[in-house]
């Protein structure tokens, strides 16, 4: 659809609170918002004058539709729900953010569980922080002792015989199948219990399973779940001593300048400062939509909680309280504090949120005039786009492209290319001349915002092919550079020799990390293209299951687990084959489950 189509599309909305999703002309979704009047938000998409998130976001929408809900906490949940399931560009994608040191339990199918200082908004679960950094020491080694989990890194990978650390009683062995999946939850779930505070209902299973074994006449195991419930009873009366849970509350504020928002929060635990995350919110939208997807990702994952959240005066509380409610379990007490010690360290995080951010944009101002005057540039490269290459000796070439933007990436600015000039060969000179010619055709074509310099990253060889792409473009006039990595040389089209720009300068800093961000989102793509194609290779087993329906039926079931559980009548509709060949495919998923059946 048109602007004018969208619009006239848009006036049909109804009154109503509910989500809206805005997607492109391939169908992929860009944006997810809720809002308490459909109508008035999504019309408002289409008038009158937008930030630079917004033009950037409706130059691509090509369609939109609405869901309606019962309530706008209900609208908040939903689009929760779907931001997590499709990861919009445009939605906030919170950065890690550094605090005080937490214990984490992994996401993973067998999850770990271990100190750390990151917060990851992966799914995984977080308790803390801790107002004293000893507690978490008494807390994992508890949980080595009682309930271990394994501790190599990854997914777990089967081994014929279990690591030093099943043989000295701190890994249950679950890679050497000493121990079934269903075995492992069941540890897992204690250790929720356990750091979730919850010791009342772990006490209540351990003295169950105590008394079983005792009735059984297992006197050892029934001892060793003796010795359990009186170190977790031990751990109970330490938590009594700390009061950590006495005025646990948070303080949020934010600031927000050039189209950015910086987020502060102060965790206060016991009455001290145990705890500060900040997270940079690039290209956010209004405070009304930001806010309910921040407090949806950072205490969605969390299992320990504070009873009050602070925050500077916003709309929608009531909703938010409701929706944080039906998502964590737990009620945060959302208030608005106008005097006192709660509106001063309030305005504390405020100040801190405002500092960090104007002292951020004036580093990345200077490190943008410094680049210029190194590379003599005409402008000031406002506008950065990076290459790099990525293959495996000539298998699955692909190209990437990012987007800095004032020194910042931009993420909507990021690209992939399938390289198909090359037929197997290896020619990172040729890959390059594809990409750029690619790109830059069509952006001279569309009359699309030129960049201010064209990084490459590689040497001589890899900015002459670039350089010959432009000049027969007829647009030689754009700025190009290459960073080579072995000695951090900067080659110039016009120059036979590399410059050296001093290792502590701003310029070269920002170079790195353009070229550095290109090669690092060049070999994820390359590396989730490998991993495709080892699964698609398997799946071509079966016959009358070729490429294009393997990667048709992993992308309709959202991978090998969604498929492997899918039933047959969906598989065959889904990839246009007889019903024969889909129950094919599911027992070659499936072996332990075909061998369980009895022959027909």
């Amino acid at each position: 659809m048109n602007q004018a189509e969208l619009r006239d599309k848009a006036q049909a909305v109804p009154d109503r609170p509910g989500v809206y999703i805005m997607k492109n002309a391939r169908g992929e979704t860009l944006y997810v918002g809720k809002a308490k009047s459909l109508k008035h938000r999504v019309r408002s998409y289409f008038s009158g004058p937008k930030d630079v998130k917004t033009r950037h976001l409706l130059a691509r929408v090509a369609d939109f539709e609405v869901q309606v809900t019962a309530s706008e906490a209900e609208a908040l949940l939903l689009e929760n729900n779907l931001i997590k399931r499709w990861k919009p560009k445009y939605n906030i994608s919170l950065k890690d953010g550094k605090t005080y040191p937490v214990i984490r339990l992994t996401a993973e199918e067998f999850p770990r569980v271990y100190r750390t200082r990151r917060i990851l908004f992966d799914g995984s679960r977080y308790y803390g922080p801790y107002p004293k950094v000893g507690q978490i020491d008494l807390y994992l080694n508890l949980i080595d002792k009682l309930f271990p989990l394994r501790k190599c890194r990854g997914p777990l990978k089967p081994h014929a015989q279990p690591c030093f650390y099943y043989h000295i009683g701190r890994c249950n062995g679950v890679c050497a199948g000493k121990v079934s999946r269903e075995e492992y939850q069941k540890l897992v779930e204690r250790v929720r219990l356990l750091l979730s505070g919850r010791t009342e209902d772990l006490l209540s299973e351990l003295s169950a399973r105590m008394r079983e074994a005792s009735a059984a006449q297992a006197y050892e195991k029934a001892a060793v779940l003796r010795d359990q419930i009186a170190a977790v009873r031990t751990l109970a009366e330490e938590q009594k001593v700390v009061d950590f849970q006495e005025e646990a509350r948070d303080y949020i504020a934010w600031f927000r300048a050039q189209g950015e928002v910086r987020l502060v929060v102060l965790a206060m635990r016991g009455g001290h400062l145990v705890g500060r995350d900040s997270f940079l919110l690039g290209n956010a939208g209004i405070e009304e939509e930001f806010l309910p997807e921040f407090l949806g990702q950072y205490y969605g994952g969390r299992d320990s909680l504070p009873r009050t959240v602070y925050l500077p005066a916003a709309r929608g509380l009531p909703a938010l309280q409701e929706f944080l409610r039906a998502l964590t379990g737990a009620t945060l007490e959302l208030r608005t504090p106008r005097k006192g010690r709660h509106a001063r360290v309030l305005a504390m995080a405020q100040e801190a949120a405002r500092f960090r951010l104007e002292g951020e944009q004036e580093r990345r101002s200077r490190a943008v005039a410094a680049l210029q005057e190194a590379l003599g540039l005409k402008q000031a490269p406002r506008h950065i786009e990076g290459f790099d290459i990525a293959h495996l000796e000539g298998n699955l070439t692909v190209a990437s492209l990012v987007t800095f933007r004032d020194g910042q990436p931009l993420r909507s600015g990021y690209r992939h290319y399938h390289i198909r000039s090359l037929d197997g060969k290896v020619d990172d000179f040729e890959a390059m001349r594809e990409v750029v010619a690619r790109r830059y055709s069509r952006q001279l074509n569309e009359h699309h915002h030129l960049p201010d310099l064209i990084l490459i990253d590689g040497g001589k060889g890899q900015v002459s092919a670039a350089a010959g792409v432009l000049k027969a473009l007829e647009a030689p006039g754009l700025a190009l550079a290459g960073l080579a990595k072995k000695n951090e040389e900067v080659f110039l089209p016009e120059r036979s020799d590399p410059l050296l720009l001093p290792e502590a300068s701003d310029a070269l800093r920002l170079l790195q990390a353009v070229r550095d961000e290109a090669h690092r989102f060049a070999t994820t793509f390359h590396k989730k293209l490998r991993g495709q194609q080892a699964v698609t290779s398997v799946l071509e087993q079966v016959r009358g299951i070729g490429p294009r329906k393997a990667a048709l039926l992993l992308e309709r079931f959202g991978g090998l687990a969604g498929l492997s559980a899918a039933p047959p009548e969906d598989i065959a509709r889904a990839a246009g084959v007889s019903l024969e060949v889909a129950e094919e495919l599911r027992r070659l998923l499936n072996p332990a489950q075909a061998q369980a059946q009895p022959p027909s």
